[in-house]
């Protein structure tokens, strides 16, 4: 059986300060079908968590009210869940978030609770049974003392591949494993980095994602040090199996490890100029992909733009007329004011994108493009329902909703997905708080389209 890989989580949050949102322009886009209770969660700063179902079989990682990484499982024809709480746990940064996956054998592989500290890992002995974790001190044994965005994903053959950052913010390097799941050993899936910052910078990249024909497709920005306005050049490479080879858009060949100077740049932001290093990649009816990214535009104001590899090449299209101007900076994790992700296919002709924007109300939307054209198609509609981003309490000024999970792949293909919903006080650049705000509850809701456009 081929490992499973998770679609990358999209985080929405909705602030309860004194704009809290009412839904206007029509009812939301998905519907409630279910909700089941997981247990209370810690709320101090937000942090990712992560879901996965497989099979009949549902997965949760989270921290616990006492901060304690712990995964929850569950038939899904059940609302008991079985609970392994592990080592490790979470303080105030919000970069430490949870991973997860499965091997080709069904054995699972958890990663987390790391910026910029010692490789945290667990797997399984036995597949799919959370109750055999273990930790593992060491994959490979170099390059893993100061590690952070762990991601898995797979070979073409579908062997389990683990990646994360090596170093800091502004001066890092990208590792790349594979798992042998036979031998149950880890080695470097690349022998050099993917990424090489050459002791000045780093990537932030998102992906691979792979398309119909097999060729993976990465994205990246560049970041020159700790401050996040120090973002720049929105760059690209793709490779047909993610080891050997890889490449520009165009088929130029660019030599590992990828560098400012080698790599291939589609929009040469500079620093300073508004563009977040959470970008989004996406791909077409076409396979084209699809470079998604904020930036200021010419007189200043943030938008959200669109770079599409067509075939002269690479097309900016600018897809938002937004008035007002977010403007970041500093280190640490900072209040996300927008956030989106890329364009996916929705039904012929269309596809369908997710944002958030506080300058806005309903800060949570969902709106449809022409394919062709990239233009907006009607006006955007709220994604949830009012009482879905609505906190049920606040505990601090910044208390918010959040949502992770949001997978319209899923959606399409079965009808329905499953999103994780809890309430924390929101980004406090990494910092400790004067009050320690409750527990919060956690859900897994079931989600379907309602009677809406699109």
């Amino acid at each position: 059986m081929r490992a499973i890989v998770l679609p990358i989580s999209v985080v929405l949050a909705a602030s309860s300060g004194g704009d809290t949102p009412t839904h206007q322009g029509g009812r939301a886009f998905l519907k409630a079908v279910k909700s089941v209770v997981v247990g209370n969660v810690w709320s101090g700063a937000p942090v990712g968590f992560c879901i996965a179902t497989r099979g009949n079989k549902q997965y949760v990682a989270y921290y616990d009210a006492d901060c304690r990484m712990t995964i929850a499982c569950r038939s899904l024809d059940s609302d008991t869940w079985t609970y392994q709480k592990l080592e490790d746990r979470v303080g105030w940064d919000s970069h430490n978030g949870i991973t997860f996956a499965f091997d080709c054998d069904g054995c699972i592989h958890l990663a987390g609770n790391m910026h910029g500290s010692p490789l945290r890992y667990y797997r399984t002995t036995k597949p799919e049974d959370i109750t055999t974790f273990v930790r593992v001190e060491s994959m490979v044994g170099a390059n893993e003392q100061r590690c952070t965005y762990p991601r898995f994903g797979t070979t073409p053959n579908g062997a389990l591949t683990f990646s994360y950052r090596d170093g800091g913010s502004g001066n890092g390097n990208e590792i790349v494993n594979v798992y042998d799941a036979a031998a149950k050993k880890w080695t470097r899936l690349l022998d050099k980095p993917l990424f090489d910052g050459e002791g000045k910078r780093n990537a932030y990249y998102t992906g691979p994602v792979r398309d119909q024909h097999g060729i993976y497709h990465l994205a990246w920005v560049w970041r020159e040090s700790p401050d996040c306005s120090t973002n720049h050049d929105v760059s690209y490479a793709r490779s047909p199996d993610y080891k050997s080879r890889f490449e520009k858009s165009d088929g130029t060949p660019i030599p590992l490890p990828i560098t400012l100077a080698n790599a291939e740049v589609i929009d040469p932001v500079p620093t300073k100029g508004g563009l977040l290093n959470n970008i989004a990649l996406s791909l077409d009816s076409q396979d084209r992909p699809m470079v998604t990214y904020i930036k200021f535009d010419e007189v200043g104001r943030t938008q959200i733009y669109t770079a599409r590899r067509e075939q002269s090449g690479w097309r900016i299209y600018r897809t938002t007329d937004w008035k007002d101007r977010w403007e970041f900076s500093g280190g640490g994790s900072i209040p996300t004011m927008i956030s989106f992700t890329g364009p996916q296919v929705w039904n012929s002709g269309r596809l369908c994108q997710v944002f958030t924007n506080k300058f806005l109300s309903p800060h949570q939307q969902v709106r449809f493009l022409d394919e062709a054209t990239l233009k907006q198609i009607g006006e955007p509609v709220p994604l949830l329902p009012e009482e879905l981003v609505t906190p049920r309490a606040r505990h601090t000024q910044d208390w918010q909703v959040n949502i992770v999970g949001v997978n319209f792949g899923a959606l399409r293909k079965n009808g329905r997905m499953w999103v994780l919903r809890w309430e924390s006080a929101g980004a406090n650049r990494d910092r400790p708080r004067d009050t320690v705000p409750p527990p919060s509850r956690l859900e897994v809701i079931e989600l379907t389209t309602a009677d809406s456009p699109g």
